[in-house]
């Protein structure tokens, strides 16, 4: 079990060391991230991630993923041209099956929760 007694505990998390972003299409990302929960039967994990600037694609056809920025600011390009932007306090979903591109425009945190699909 894993207990977090206030938003700020989450911001000074300690996520170990960044590493290339393998998904990276601009900007020479770096990200790092630490699973804080993952079920028995491996199909949902939560945990913290943060990445520099710039832009990767992402694919969540394996598993959907629940959202919510404790830092920073994207914009999400969804597959058919729409994109939205989002700010530190707010949450969002990726549902089973979407793919797109993140443009990071300052460096983001998030708190997330992915379960796999199947």
């Amino acid at each position: 079990m894993f207990h977090v007694d206030t938003f700020g505990d989450l911001l000074a998390l300690d996520l170990g060391a960044f590493a290339p972003k393998p998904t990276c299409i601009a900007g020479d990302q770096q990200e790092a991230a630490v699973a804080l929960f993952t079920s028995a039967d491996g199909k949902t994990e939560i945990g913290v991630w943060e990445c520099t600037p710039g832009r990767f694609t992402a694919d969540r056809t394996a598993a959907a993923e629940i959202c919510h920025l404790l830092s920073g600011r994207v914009t999400l390009h969804d597959g058919d041209g729409t994109a939205r932007t989002i700010g530190a306090g707010e949450m969002f979903v990726l549902p089973l099956g979407w793919r797109g591109e993140w443009t990071i425009h300052e460096q983001t945190r998030k708190i997330y929760t992915m379960v796999s699909g199947g």
